[in-house]
């Protein structure tokens, strides 16, 4: 049986790499005696899948994780019963069975809407760069990609990006960028939004939402119930 997993990844927690949280998350399942199912070979492996990998130093208030247990698990007990297992910084929001056939987070998730802070800029000046960046035709850049220079075009990718709010290092945007055919990382965005600009930079970056389509609909692998509380690390978030 297959279950899904909805956590945020906040605070200082976010500097762990996507290596290290799935190897807390090995631990976690196991101090909480939950049966996961194991692969077969010399060297047997939790079936954990994770959904797409968040960059390290980066918040999230929607990661995911799929588990394969070999029996049934009350889902609505489930995040109490994982979340004292977790360190500081993480928190279980929902858990729910994934029906058969469902495909895979790396193969469903098409989208990702992002916060970005970017740092030495004014609220007004950035608007005005969003601006610049929206009417853009096509945004060339080359990059590297399995040690050879790629020139792609980013505009494709940019589905939406709106100001957001100023904060005491600069100001915030809001984006919402495709994670297929080719993903489009946050660090480039902004690179585009600096256009060389020395003097600004990229500050904390928060995933909101990752979004797959059913039935021809936008929706979240997991959404949130509507009557979720605040969670259990709120405090330790804004350090």
């Amino acid at each position: 049986m297959r279950y899904r997993i909805r956590f945020s990844k906040l605070g200082k927690i976010r500097f762990t790499s996507h290596r290290d949280v799935a190897r807390i998350w090995e631990r976690a399942l196991r101090r909480a005696t939950v049966s996961v199912a194991y692969s077969e070979g010399f060297n047997p492996r939790p079936k954990l899948s994770f959904g797409l990998a968040l960059s390290t130093g980066h918040e999230s208030l929607g990661e995911y994780l799929d588990v394969e247990s070999l029996g049934a698990l009350d889902t609505e007990e489930l995040p109490a019963r994982l979340d004292p297992c977790l360190p500081v910084g993480f928190d279980v929001q929902a858990a729910a069975e994934v029906e058969p056939g469902i495909a895979s987070l790396q193969q469903a998730v098409t989208s990702c809407t992002w916060r970005i802070e970017v740092t030495g800029v004014g609220e007004a000046d950035l608007d005005a760069r969003v601006e610049r960046l929206l009417a853009a035709d096509e945004l060339v850049v080359t990059r590297e990609r399995k040690g050879r220079p790629v020139t792609d075009d980013l505009r494709p990718a940019i589905l939406s990006v709106s100001p957001a709010a100023q904060t005491a290092a600069g100001a915030e945007v809001v984006a919402e960028l495709a994670t297929q055919p080719r993903g489009l990382r946050p660090s480039e965005l902004v690179s585009v939004v600096i256009d060389g600009d020395d003097a600004l930079e990229e500050g904390r970056v928060c995933r909101l939402h990752q979004w797959v389509f059913v039935d021809g609909a936008r929706r979240e692998p997991l959404p949130l119930l509507s009557h979720a509380t605040p969670t259990r690390h709120a405090e330790a978030c804004a350090s």
